[in-house]
């Protein structure tokens, strides 16, 4: 993994919205035509996705909230996957 990677700074792409289903207490993600049901760890890592955190500051925070280590990888392969479905953006 290469230093650029580590810096990228992720945003929800303009499309797309977190929400919290009250009535099924589930995390969406709501995009045109779509809503896509989030696992806690995915609601978690997007809702990082702020546009003002690292990739590695947000590594660094989802292992202090879920008291983990090595989410690296994991997120990384999850932030890949996300912007390649369009929901998320890297700058």
């Amino acid at each position: 993994m290469d230093e650029s990677e580590l810096t990228a700074v992720p945003r929800l792409a303009s499309k797309a919205m977190l929400r919290h289903d009250n009535v099924r207490d589930v995390e969406l993600l709501l995009l045109p035509e779509r809503v896509v049901l989030l696992n806690k760890s995915g609601a978690a890592i997007l809702g990082l996705c702020d546009g003002n955190r690292t990739v590695q500051q947000v590594v660094e925070q989802l292992e202090r909230d879920f008291e983990a280590t090595d989410l690296l990888n994991d997120v990384m392969t999850f932030l890949k996957d996300a912007r390649g479905r369009g929901w998320v953006v890297v700058t």
